[in-house]
């Protein structure tokens, strides 16, 4: 290599320091790797379970759009998260990879790299513009100003051709695609393009598209890498017209590197070893499934492709990788560039006040524009209020019958409040899971921060379907009407809903899917449901179960509400004595038959309010522990 050569590619080096997103750096990044494998190891993290990617090296240099090919199961998706430090739990990688010659961390690839997944992953409810302006404040700089960030998102929906949708709905498979699916992949580009990263990463960007659409996110890739940015993609059965638009590209076969280089050097390398591709077939198809593992010729095409593999490493494309690898280390080493860890000093986050603010507006948006969420639980719990009262008018007198029309209504008001929604949140935490997780991996949001924020969005839910429940229910069945005993009542029921909410969190969080959850829930209930008070003598609880009392939010409610209708109350009239019947007079003497006590009001309240910090606490730790081990 001449010195004009050596001078022309230490040009672009610079320093890399990251400053504001709107100004960052505009020099670009090789990536290069050596000695790195890729393992998976067993659950104990001990053992190690299967070798992914066995000791490969490579370069990737600015202006190149570089894609990885290989068979199902040869490594490619293994290779590219290996690079960009975003290996899940369970996976190790050890090697040494390098930008512009010094080491990275994840720190570096959080604020310089883009990561495009293979799936696509959306809050259906929110518009495209809603989603790259949520994007654009957890991924900014906090000194960008808004009028930046409108720019810059105006500018990238001209660019992947989205600026006439912007106000459209993304949409989900659960109503329908409002968004093609060749929209969402241009949105989810245009997402990583926001921060305008020196290295972007894409997994299968074309898979699911049609022609056009694959062709058209792949022109504006290699526009992307046009601009002195590094592309590196996976990709599964391209076009040869697509395949042409590589400038390199990577073979990989077993966890092995079967060629590094320019398309027309593999297939002459390929030729050199015996495969030569016919002129009428796709040149693509051809490298892979001669590298492809045969499922009934495993033995053999597992020879075929380790002897590719070997023979690539004596090659002159694997010579040429070496000398580009080193040098690259002596330019780092004669320049001395600024490692990873002072490219982030200056790059200051959003504060976590207005990353909340930002997750609760995006939780709102959901709440609102999801039907199944609001607008239909708020119709039946109308509909169902207005049966429940109905069925009570006329009933709740102070008599001996009316004793049990008021304990019947406590139970309609406490069971429909808490049954209901902690099954309806079931669901809630393994929905969003998948999305979640991608989000806090790329380093967006912490965990209290997306849990406290979920929670902060059901609220407003959570105080208007109890208030309109209870208020329709007691008008109708004409309990105490006194203002007192309508605000405590309405409080208690806002308590116990909330309560019963966290637990549905907590086992939602606890189990790996729904019908799990449900299975060690349903029993549960079942038990806080029987021993709540109306159903059986508290003082014959066997002392085995006794104890449920000082965990059931259903008994404390109860007794609560039982305490506001009968605390007071001495003119209960008993016109017919029977010796069979017992004969309660006084509100004290049908608290006492339930064994309630009058002095236990606040004592619940607060019991309710502890089991339900008790509940999210527990929610919390098993949800951090979920995503450190998923």
């Amino acid at each position: 290599m001449t010195n004009d050569q050596l001078i022309d590619m230490t040009v672009i080096k610079k320093p890399l320091i990251l400053k504001s997103s709107s100004s960052r750096d505009s020099s670009g990044a090789t990536l290069f790797w050596r000695n790195l494998s890729v393992y998976a190891m067993d659950r104990d993290r001990k053992t190690i379970n299967k070798q992914l990617i066995n000791n490969v090296r490579g370069v990737i240099k600015p202006g190149d759009l570089t894609a990885i090919l290989g068979g199902s199961g040869s490594g490619k998706t293994s290779l590219m998260t290996a690079l960009a430090l975003r290996t899940g739990p369970g996976i190790v990688v050890h090697g040494d990879i390098r930008v512009n010659g010094v080491p990275v961390g994840s720190s570096y690839m959080k604020y310089h790299s883009g990561f495009m997944h293979q799936e696509d992953m959306f809050i259906g409810t929110m518009t495209v513009l809603e989603h790259l302006w949520f994007m654009a404040r957890m991924k900014f700089d906090r000194r960008v100003r808004n009028r930046e960030i409108r720019g810059k998102i105006e500018s990238l929906l001209r660019d992947v051709g989205l600026i006439y949708r912007c106000n459209v709905r993304i949409g989900n498979n659960d109503d329908g695609k409002i968004l093609s699916g060749g929209e969402k992949k241009r949105l989810a580009f245009a997402t990583e393009l926001l921060t305008d990263p020196k290295i972007l990463f894409l997994d299968e960007p074309t898979t699911g598209q049609d022609a056009h659409s694959a062709s058209v996110l792949i022109s504006e890739l290699t526009s992307f890498a046009a601009k002195g940015r590094t592309v590196l993609c996976t990709i599964h059965q391209p076009s040869s017209a697509i395949f042409d638009c590589f400038r390199r590209i990577i073979l990989v076969a077993d966890g092995r590197i079967a060629f590094a280089g320019t398309s027309e050097q593999a297939i002459r390398f390929f030729a050199s070893q015996g495969y030569k591709c016919p002129q009428t077939y796709n040149p693509a198809d051809f490298l892979v499934a001669t590298l492809a593992i045969a499922p009934r010729d495993e033995d053999s095409s597992r020879r075929t492709a380790q002897r590719i593999c070997d023979a690539f490493l004596t090659s002159d494309a694997c010579k040429e990788v070496d000398v580009n690898i080193q040098l690259e280390l002596h330019i780092a080493k004669t320049y001395h560039w600024r490692n990873d860890i002072s490219c982030t000093n200056e790059f200051k986050q959003l504060q976590c006040w207005l990353k909340l603010f930002w997750m609760v507006h995006r939780g709102f948006m959901q709440v609102l524009r999801d039907p199944s969420l609001q607008l239909i639980r708020m119709f039946q719990k109308l509909c169902l209020a207005t049966m429940a009262g109905l069925c009570f008018v006329g009933a709740v007198n102070l008599d001996q019958l009316g004793i049990q029309a008021v304990q019947g209504v406590i139970f309609i008001l406490v069971s429909e409040n808490a049954f209901f929604p902690m099954y309806a949140t079931l669901s809630l935490i393994p929905q969003e899971l998948p999305l979640f997780l991608r989000e806090y991996r790329a380093g967006m949001y912490s965990i209290y921060l997306y849990y406290f924020a979920r929670i902060l969005s059901l609220i407003p839910g959570l105080i208007l379907e109890p208030i309109l429940f209870t208020t329709i229910v007691y008008w109708l069945s004409g309990l105490r009407a006194t203002i007192d005993a309508v605000v405590l009542t309405i409080m208690i029921i806002i308590v116990t809903m909330n309560v019963s909410t966290a637990c549905g969190c907590f086992f939602s969080v606890a189990f790996d899917s729904v019908p799990l959850a449900m299975a060690y829930l349903v029993p549960f209930d079942y038990i806080l449901m029987v021993s709540m008070g109306p159903f059986i003598k508290l003082s014959t609880l066997s002392i085995y179960i006794r104890w449920i009392r000082y965990i059931s939010w259903l008994l404390q409610s109860t007794e609560a509400l039982s305490i506001i209708q009968w605390r007071g109350v001495h003119n209960i009239s008993c016109e017919s004595v029977n010796e069979d019947l017992p004969c309660m007079t006084d509100g004290s003497v049908v608290l006492e038959y339930y064994d309630f006590d009058e002095n236990n009001f606040w004592m619940n309240i607060i019991s309710m309010s502890i089991i339900y910090i008790a509940f999210h606490i527990f929610g919390y730790v098993l949800l951090r522990r979920r995503c450190k081990s998923i």
